[in-house]
């Protein structure tokens, strides 16, 4: 059985290819025996977006606006708000808090919106917003990293997995990429490597992964394992591999070449002819770029769609740290991203899922930042940063039409509630915390949220 021993260097190759197979990342990310295994793609049953606004942004043009009668110039030194709202210098922006037309048989809007929100709040009965979130820091790293875990970090170091993490991990989804990251971190603290996330930061990377081409890999590693595939395994090679991962490779290797061959990699090719229905859908430019807001949301779409993934968490818009800006440009940074995010749910909303109604019926969306911005406005016409943050939930698992706490009228301070409805209550009520909206989300799934150490917001729960 020791016919023909592997070199010292080969098998260290052969250690780190078997890790690959094993759980780690190949592929540039991607857990390659998942993506071995999902030759038939079939569109998960329950789908997660997690969408980061970077830099903090500003909830008076956002989820928790304030009537300009009400909080005035005049009376800021008492109130210490200011919205702001005639300060911009573009007139496409309303100079009050928008209140969406009411929907028939859905009934008037719950939720009051801020100007830079725009045609998103037509979307009003899919959503809850979440106000008043302490955030408990002022820096942009911590603030991001509790968010994306919902577990408070040590200094500026993450703590614990990513919430598509656990989710992968606990539901183990038949898709070819379980969870993709687009320019935003990702963590696993204690699940297989199948549940890592595939991290790209521009759309060419993911077309690049699921092209059919050598590039894809190590050299090295994928000349160890071609070579594999024609040799007999050694008992010192067998052992290596748990369960035997030369096998492993060998009974899945067509399988992989089935999957690569069904060029999934033009799906997020948005220039090609055939996806011109998508650059309608998302207003894209048959000449691109693909990188815009309106191009990141296409690509979320097509993930979930064509049953490629199950979680996609995405940066949709930076520019957001204006300190020295204005309102005007705070406010069209905002209403970017949320013009994009409007043609998401819009898509989402008007296809049909494989197991009936709509994909929207069967998807999850976590909209944050990774905290807001001063209500006062400082001497260089921006805003600085502030604990109090919102948060947007819409879709599956959840109540709809929903405003779930508050911000204080004084300083828009984080507001003491009763975690159980959402009502105000200074003398014995709680802050709401990242961790309770994370917990709220994987409950949302009937997951298990123990890892959160809180229980969920309850009455958010469909």
């Amino acid at each position: 059985m020791k016919k023909n021993p592997p070199t010292p260097s080969s098998r260290r190759t052969f250690l780190k290819a078997a890790a690959g197979f094993m759980g780690t990342s190949l592929l540039g990310g991607l857990p390659f025996r998942a993506f071995a295994q999902a030759a038939a793609l079939k569109p998960a049953d329950r789908c997660f977006v997690f969408v980061y606004f970077s830099g903090g942004w500003d909830q008076l043009l956002a989820f928790d606006p304030r009537n300009p009668d009400d909080f005035t110039p005049e009376r800021v030194a008492e109130t210490r708000i200011l919205p702001g709202y005639n300060l911009f210098t573009d007139s496409t922006f309303p100079t009050r808090p928008i209140v969406p037309a009411e929907k028939a048989g859905v009934g008037p809007s719950n939720i009051a919106f801020g100007p830079a929100v725009s045609d998103l709040a037509e979307h009003y009965d899919l959503m809850t917003v979440v106000r008043g979130i302490n955030m408990t820091t002022l820096a942009h790293e911590e603030g991001m990293r509790y968010f994306i875990t919902g577990k408070r970090p040590i200094g500026a170091a993450a703590r614990g997995s990513s919430t598509a993490t656990e989710i992968v991990g606990q539901m183990v989804p038949s898709v070819p990429i379980p969870s993709i990251a687009y320019g935003v971190e990702s963590y696993n603290d204690r699940y297989p490597g199948g549940a890592n996330a595939l991290r790209v930061s521009r759309a060419k990377d993911l077309v690049d992964s699921l092209s059919p081409s050598k590039k894809r890999l190590d050299s090295q590693i994928e000349q160890e394992l071609v070579a594999l595939g024609g040799q007999p395994i050694t008992c010192d090679e067998a052992s290596l591999g748990a369960g035997g991962v030369g096998t492993t490779y060998e009974t899945s290797r067509e399988q992989v070449r089935q999957v690569l061959s069904s060029q999934l990699n033009e799906a997020f090719d948005f220039g090609l002819a055939k996806n011109a229905t998508i650059r309608t859908t998302y207003e894209l430019p048959a000449s691109g770029p693909y990188d815009s807001p309106a191009g990141r949301a296409a690509l979320v779409a097509t993930a979930l769609k064509l049953g490629i993934s199950q979680c996609v968490s995405i940066n949709l818009v930076n520019g957001l740290d204006t300190h020295f800006g204005t309102q005007t440009t705070h406010a069209t940074n905002l209403r970017t991203g949320f013009d994009a995010l409007a043609l998401l749910v819009k898509d989402l909303r008007n296809s049909l899922h494989p197991s009936g109604g709509t994909f929207m019926d069967h998807t999850t969306i976590l909209v944050f930042s990774e905290f807001a911005r001063t209500p006062l406005i400082n001497a260089t016409g921006g805003r600085d940063h502030h604990l109090t943050n919102s948060c947007l939930l819409i879709g599956a698992g959840l109540k709809h039409n929903m405003v779930f706490g508050h911000s204080g009228d004084i300083g828009m301070a984080p507001g003491l509630v009763d975690l159980k409805t959402g009502a105000k209550d200074s003398n014995n009520g709680s802050n709401i915390l990242p961790e309770h909206i994370i917990a709220t989300v994987l409950a949302s799934a009937g997951l298990d949220y123990s890892i959160t150490r809180v229980d969920p917001l309850r009455s958010l729960l469909a």
